[in-house]
Order: structure tokens, then C-alpha cells, then sequence
């Protein structure tokens, strides 16, 4: 089996040692980074060239959630699997609309989190139980709470609507620009566009909204 090269970012120095020595020492796995902050990330997603990122979601500086969105913008063949202490449904929320492919707690053993990480190089999107079911009950109650598609007039224009639609089939901002044949700062001015009219602050409010009302 080919190794899978798997970069950590992780604040805490005992589970950085703990996940290198991990990594390295179980076979398939190959340890190609491992990083304390996000500050860095561009050069630090260059430089250890993963195919796997284990991240946590809280650190100093960039949170694990903003530098799984530039990590999906930078290099989109990159998976994330997002390892916290956390599961409340905002930050599970989050973590998802910003491109992980699978959240995990950090209370999971060592054999569930490598399993989490085969999986995620291989397509999947594991998440620990509890996390499976709070994300379940999530879109439960988003979906008592939804209003008839289209009820609201946002105003969108075309190119915007092709944008959100690109957004909800989950492509970042790299992918939609070359979707839609324009420069990656323009499609960040659209979505500034959007989230303007939509009344939201986030690629996850966005996103929800727009599946609200019915937008495609």
C-alpha cells in the first residue's frame, strides 16, 4: 500500500509528538508536516504537500474552520479531516460548508482516527457518532424551519446565481472562477455581492439560506 502523506496542524506540543510518532510508525501513513499554527498555511500546504490534513479547529491566529476554506481554495484535491474537542452544531456547521470532508473528536482512539483518515484519502466522510447524529438532527430542524422556495426576491443576477449554485455543489473559490472563466477576485467580489444581498456574514449562512429558499 502507498503511503498517504497526512500534514497536522495542532496547538498542543504532546498531541503534535503523539500523532508524528503515530503517523509514522503505523504502516500506510507518512507523516509530511507537522505545524503549531495556521499563520503560515499557504507556504505550509506547499512546502509538505499533503494529500490528508488532520486540523484542529481552535489554535492561535487562523482557526482550523478559515484555514480549511483556504486549504480547499488552494489546493481542492487536499482532504481535511477536522479533529476537535468540540461538537457543537455551529462549529460542525461551519467546518462542513468550509470544505472538510470528516470531523472527528479528539476523545476518538488512535485506531478510529487513522481509520477516519483511510477513509477520508479514499473519498469517504467519516464522522464520529455523536457528530453524525448532531449533524442530522441539524438540517432535521433547519428543515421544520424552512420557508417556501423563493419567498424573498434577493435580487441576484445571473452571474451571482451561477456562483451561489457553484457554492452549494461545494466548489471554493479557485474551482468556481474556472468554472466560470473569470479571475479569482472577482468571484470574491461576487460573493461579497451575495452575502449583501442575502443578509449573511459567511460561507455557511450563505449556503443555508440559499437552500431555504431554493436557489440553485
Amino acid at each position: 500500500m502507498k503511503n498517504i502523506n497526512v500534514a497536522l496542524f495542532e496547538d498542543n506540543k504532546l498531541i503534535r509528538e503523539a500523532w508524528q510518532i503515530i503517523l509514522e510508525s503505523t504502516d500506510g501513513f507518512r507523516c509530511c508536516g507537522v505545524f503549531a499554527n495556521c499563520n503560515n498555511l499557504e507556504n505550509d500546504i506547499f512546502l509538505s504537500n499533503p494529500q490528508v490534513v488532520l486540523m484542529d479547529i481552535e489554535m492561535p491566529g487562523r482557526s482550523g474552520i478559515e484555514a480549511t476554506r483556504m486549504i480547499k481554495e488552494l489546493s481542492p484535491q487536499v482532504r481535511v479531516l477536522i479533529q476537535t474537542v468540540f461538537n457543537d452544531n455551529d462549529k460542525i456547521f461551519n467546518a462542513l460548508c468550509a470544505g472538510a470532508s470528516g470531523y472527528i473528536l479528539k476523545s476518538d482512539s488512535p485506531e478510529k482516527q487513522l481509520n477516519a483518515l483511510l477513509e477520508v484519502y479514499n473519498g469517504g466522510a467519516p464522522m464520529s457518532p455523536g457528530i453524525a447524529q448532531k449533524v442530522m438532527n441539524f438540517f432535521v430542524q433547519k428543515n421544520v424551519m424552512l420557508v417556501p422556495p423563493e419567498a424573498t426576491d434577493y435580487d441576484l443576477s445571473v452571474r451571482e446565481k451561477e456562483i451561489l449554485s457553484l457554492m452549494l455543489d461545494g466548489h471554493q473559490y479557485k474551482s468556481i472562477a474556472d468554472k466560470t472563466f473569470i479571475s479569482y477576485e472577482t468571484v470574491r467580489t461576487h460573493v461579497k455581492h451575495i452575502y449583501k444581498k442575502l443578509h449573511v456574514a459567511s460561507r455557511a449562512e450563505a449556503i443555508l439560506k440559499a437552500r431555504q429558499q431554493g436557489y440553485r
